[in-house]
């Protein structure tokens, strides 16, 4: 019996340590620098997306592997470095379902996560408008790009489901690896799904560049009911994986929720 229970309180401590020291950095900033950092990094986000899309397509001579490649390895890059940027100052969400997924877990607050959604939408729309003023294009423009189908919602599903699964389980579990982690799977899942938008800040503001990483206003609804599906699914498959982690940390009550207003 004494063997059963010490791997299982070995995990437990873990878990507890994880938020201490989760704690003792984006809880110790106001909410509203956590708002700015919030809307500084989705903009960024976009900037990479939607600008890399841009030159990407420009250079490869109409080869839509190339840009493709081109947007794909641009984002990954873009997305470690902005995640290991902005994490210590306000978790570098950039995404409202990531931001329901800590909700829900307790590590964030739901004023604070309500406050969270609205910005990084802002942030995602002035990132459009940078990109295209980059390259000398219209600060906004309704995309035509078609998207749609049972493929591109299952695709989103996807995506959207590994995301909030990655970042559930290594924040809790290996919070230094979150980084790569998540720029790995949205690099690789550019080339693995057929979509790979997995965020509906990100969803909405590509609805806005009528260019290779667009989305036709048309088809956002239906993206962002599947990256929504996704994620309620990887909440409730990855809360069943993990219950000794998060019911160690709430025991202890040192979820980052609980020191962040």
């Amino acid at each position: 019996m004494a063997s059963k229970i010490q791997p299982r309180s070995a995990e437990i401590l873990h878990a507890v340590d994880v938020a201490t020291d989760a704690c003792s950095g984006v809880a110790s900033i106001s909410l509203s620098r956590r708002l700015a950092a919030e809307a500084l990094g989705t903009g960024f986000l976009l900037v990479a997306v939607v600008g890399s899309g841009i030159l990407g397509e420009r250079l490869s001579a109409g080869n839509t592997a190339i840009a493709l490649l081109a947007n794909a390895l641009a984002t990954g890059a873009a997305l470690f470095a902005l995640i290991e940027w902005f994490a210590p100052l306000s978790g570098a969400h950039f995404n409202p379902l990531i931001t329901l997924a800590m909700a829900v877990r307790g590590d964030i607050s739901t004023r604070a996560a309500a406050a969270y959604v609205p910005v990084q939408i802002a942030g995602a729309v002035l990132g459009v408008a940078v990109a295209h003023l980059m390259f000398d294009a219209p600060v906004f423009s309704l995309s035509t790009h078609v998207r749609s189908g049972p493929s591109q919602l299952l695709s989103e599903f996807v995506s959207t489901f590994g995301l909030v699964g990655i970042v559930w389980t290594c924040s809790l579990t290996r919070p230094s690896s979150v980084a790569g982690a998540v720029a790995a799977y949205i690099g690789g899942a550019f080339w693995f799904t057929a979509t790979d938008f997995a965020n509906p800040a990100v969803t909405i503001a590509r609805a806005l560049t009528d260019t290779f990483s667009g989305i036709r206003p048309s088809d956002v609804a239906g993206f962002i009911a599947a990256e929504a599906a996704g994620a309620l699914a990887a909440i409730a498959v990855f809360r069943w994986l993990l219950p000794d982690a998060a019911a160690g940390i709430r025991d202890a009550g040192l979820t980052v929720g609980s020191r962040t207003r």
